[in-house]
C-alpha cells in the first residue's frame, strides 16, 4: 500500500529565495504554477503581502495587518508555470532593488464557482482547489447568518482554516481541528487562543459553517479563505507541548520539513521557519507573520527527516506545558509506490 500519494512536494509548495531589481523581472524554479504566493523582504520591516489566483494577481493582503485588500499594479503581476513575475515594485514590499526576499507558494488550480449553502441566503463564491495536496482557496460573500455554509471542494474534512475579510479592516481568524474549531487564534497578532462561537462553528467534507462574527460573515462583504486539509508523507496541522528544557519537545510529521508554522496557545507571536534561507540544524532563519520585522537568526529548532525537534527554552517555541499548534509541509522520504525518494 503506497505511504503517500506525492512524490514530489515541490510540486504543490516551494519555498523560493530572489533577490530584488527595481525592474520588472520573472522568478522561476518554483516547480509549479503557484496560487498562493506569500512574499517577505527579508533584509527590511517592510510588509508580509499575499496574493492569490482567485482574488485576482493584482490584490493583496497583508497577513501582518487589518488592512482591507489593496491593488498593486506593479507588484506580482503574473503566475507564471514555473514561478511568477514582478513589476518595477514602487510600494517597497516584493522587489525593492539589492533586497533578499523568500516567497512561499502554494498550488491548487481546479478552479470553479457557485453559491454557498446552509442557513440564510445563498451567496456567490469562487475557488481553486487541489485535493491531492489538500489546499483550497475560496472567495465568498457573507450572508450574516448563522449556519451559512461554504463550500470548500477539498473532499475531506479540512483541518485548518486562515479566514479574512476583504473589504474593510478586520483581523485574520485561524482554527484548526486540532485545539478545536471552538477556539481561535489572530494571524496578524501575538493574542493568546481564545474560546468562541461567533467564527467558524464546523467542518464537514464539504463545507466549512459561519457564525456571524464580522470577521467571517457579514452580509455581503467579501472574504478569502485558505483551507488546509493533512496529507500524509506531504503536509500536516496538529498541536504539541513544550517542555521548557535544550532536549526538548519531537514533533512527529512522517516527513522531513521544508516549511514550519507554529503559534503557542499563549501570547508568543507566531513563527515561520523554512529549509532554504538558512536550512538545517540548528541555525534557522525565522520570520513573524505578525510582525514585520527581517530575518532573524534563531537556533531553537533541528528540521530531522521524520519530523523537528526543539532545542530552546524558549516560551514561545518550547514552554513547559505550554500548548502550541503548527503547520507543516515538506517530503516523505517513501513514495508512492513505497519506493525511497529524494527529499528536495
Amino acid at each position: 500500500m503506497a505511504y503517500t500519494t506525492i512524490n514530489k512536494h515541490t510540486d504543490y509548495f516551494n519555498t523560493k529565495l530572489y533577490t530584488g531589481t527595481g525592474a520588472n523581472q520573472s522568478i522561476t524554479g518554483v516547480g509549479h504554477q503557484p496560487d498562493l504566493v506569500w512574499i517577505k523582504d527579508r533584509d527590511a520591516g517592510n510588509n508580509h503581502v499575499l496574493t492569490d489566483a482567485v482574488r485576482g494577481v493584482e490584490k493583496v493582503i497583508l497577513s501582518n495587518g487589518t488592512n482591507a485588500e489593496d491593488t498593486y499594479t506593479d507588484g506580482l503581476t503574473a503566475f507564471n508555470a514555473d514561478g511568477f513575475s514582478l513589476g518595477d515594485d514602487d510600494d517597497g514590499h516584493m522587489n525593492v532593488n539589492g533586497d533578499n526576499f523568500v516567497s512561499w507558494n502554494w498550488k491548487a488550480g481546479t478552479t470553479g464557482s457557485g453559491t454557498t449553502t446552509g442557513s440564510g441566503t445563498g451567496k456567490a463564491y469562487s475557488y481553486s482547489v487541489n485535493t491531492t495536496s489538500g489546499f483550497s482557496i475560496v472567495k465568498y460573500k457573507g450572508n450574516g447568518t448563522s449556519g451559512h455554509q461554504i463550500p470548500h471542494h477539498l473532499g475531506v474534512s479540512p483541518n485548518l482554516t486562515i479566514i479574512k475579510k476583504l473589504n474593510t479592516t478586520e483581523d485574520w481568524i485561524v482554527q484548526n481541528s486540532f485545539r478545536g474549531w471552538d477556539k481561535r487564534l489572530i494571524l496578524n497578532t501575538n493574542n493568546a487562543e481564545a474560546s468562541h462561537t461567533d467564527f467558524v462553528s464546523g467542518v464537514s467534507t464539504t463545507t466549512f459553517s459561519l457564525y456571524t462574527n464580522g470577521s467571517v460573515n457579514t452580509d455581503d462583504s467579501d472574504y478569502v479563505a485558505y483551507v488546509f486539509a493533512n496529507k500524509t508523507g506531504y503536509s500536516k496541522v496538529g498541536a504539541y507541548t513544550g517542555n521548557g528544557s535544550t532536549n526538548g519537545t519531537f514533533v512527529y510529521l512522517g516527513f522531513r520539513p521544508s516549511f514550519v508554522l507554529t503559534k503557542t496557545t499563549g501570547t508568543d507571536g507566531w513563527r515561520i521557519l523554512d529549509n532554504r534561507r538558512l536550512g538545517y540544524n540548528s541555525n534557522n532563519s525565522l520570520l513573524q507573520p505578525n510582525i514585520t520585522q527581517a530575518d532573524s537568526n534563531q537556533t531553537w529548532h533541528d528540521l530531522l527527516s521524520n519530523g523537528f525537534k526543539l532545542i530552546t527554552t524558549d516560551t514561545g517555541d518550547n514552554g513547559s506545558g505550554t500548548d502550541y499548534i503548527y503547520m507543516a509541509f515538506g517530503q516523505s522520504l517513501v513514495g508512492s509506490n513505497n519506493v525511497c525518494a529524494t527529499a528536495r
